[in-house]
């Protein structure tokens, strides 16, 4: 079994191995930039290391872009009243690739 970690960032938490990339919430840093993420667990084969909450920030990632992710329609409506809202909204998303495991 290879080396992964579990982190914590924008208030979810990320299952991640080295090498693997994915979305998480905007991070305010540039594209190209190196950041370290807060560790919750690492496991490595049998050796287990669990965060009373957290171990630091032993995850590095690169940030490869940032970008508008899907439209989320929202409608409030209010029967008998005349009452319909719609709002739309796109959250900003960050592409990270991970990069080391300490």
């Amino acid at each position: 079994m290879s080396k992964f970690a579990v982190i914590k960032t924008g208030g979810k938490q990320y299952k991640v191995a080295v090498g693997e990339t994915l979305q998480v919430e905007k991070l305010d840093q540039e594209v190209g930039a190196k950041v370290k993420l807060e560790t919750l667990l690492i496991a490595d084969g049998d050796n287990l290391e669990l965060g009373q909450p957290s171990l630091g920030e032993k995850v590095e990632a690169e940030i490869l872009t940032t970008a508008k992710g899907d439209k989320v329609t929202v409608v409030k409506y209010k029967n008998k009243i005349r009452y319909k809202r719609t709002l739309g909204h796109r959250q900003i998303k960050t592409t990270i690739k991970i990069t080391a495991i300490a």
